[in-house]
């Protein structure tokens, strides 16, 4: 009987198994972050609080946030909408668009830069027809968000595309039966469902986009208080051997960004507890 309820394990004891995890974790994560603290912890207060808050510094962190916030929420719309079609519908080259959803993946951030850059300037495919309408893309802070639009949308559709294939389609039909209309079955059977996943593609969509670097700073310009992001500050400063300074901004990032996805993660909980509830 005892022998019947041990299975066989691929990975090694329990013990073992936990303190290779916790080493790996220590040397690919905690340790790094740790000296980026300590670095920033020989500055005093004042030299901190003067690196930190700067006019440029604090407009880097308005565009970086505030254009990494929306491109979240364009993927999470548009994401959940991609992610619908590859589950539900079969078409000619289905394949190959599942496919490109994963290209901002696999691609080399500055080639997607430079690619960007290249179709919305004022001489590109789509720059050349939106700037005879007076829009404007490439080194804007438009031209941000398209880019950590582009970069984040496979998180938000391969988060949400597996829960999608798992939800029945008998729901829809009972629902339907029961006389929901199809915004009804939208917004009471299958949001509530996809929900958790989809705060999840969300979170790792603007986590990703907080820290993109590459595919920004060709089609962004670089324009001090206007199209500056905070990690090209970040890159500067190092250029210039101000590791302290550097590492000040990282923290912040970093603690900002910790903020942000702590609040993120406890209303995926929620969502997923009231979910679960619910059922």
């Amino acid at each position: 009987m005892v022998s019947s309820a041990r299975r066989p394990n691929v990975l090694p004891g329990f013990g073992l198994a936990l303190g290779y995890a916790l080493l790996y974790l220590n040397l690919m994560v905690l340790i790094p972050l740790a000296a980026a603290f300590l670095k920033t912890a020989t500055l005093t207060w004042d030299q901190f609080w003067a690196a930190v808050s700067t006019e440029r510094v604090v407009a880097s962190y308005r565009l970086t946030f505030g254009a990494s916030l929306i491109g979240a929420v364009i993927n999470t719309l548009f994401g959940l909408i991609v992610a619908w079609v590859l589950v539900r519908y079969t078409f000619p080259g289905k394949r190959l668009v599942d496919a490109l959803v994963d290209l901002p993946f696999a691609l080399p951030t500055a080639v997607a830069g430079i690619a960007l850059t290249a179709v919305y300037a004022e001489n590109g495919w789509l720059g050349k027809p939106l700037a005879a309408l007076g829009l404007k893309v490439a080194f804007t802070p438009l031209g941000v968000i398209i880019a950590l639009t582009f970069i984040g949308l496979p998180f938000v559709v391969r988060t949400v595309q597996p829960v999608l294939e798992e939800l029945e389609r008998e729901l829809e039909e009972v629902a339907a039966s029961l006389g929901a209309s199809r915004g009804q079955t939208v917004v009471r059977v299958i949001l509530p469902y996809v929900l958790p996943a989809l705060l999840t593609g969300f979170a790792l969509a603007f986590a990703r986009a907080i820290g993109e670097y590459g595919s920004v700073i060709f089609i962004a310009g670089n324009l001090p208080l206007k199209t500056e992001i905070t990690p090209l500050l970040i890159v500067t400063k190092l250029e210039q051997y101000d590791y302290a300074g550097a590492t000040a901004l990282a923290v912040v990032m970093l603690v900002a960004s910790f903020l942000l996805l702590l609040g993120i993660n406890l209303l995926q909980w929620w969502a997923a507890r009231r979910t679960g509830t619910a059922a």
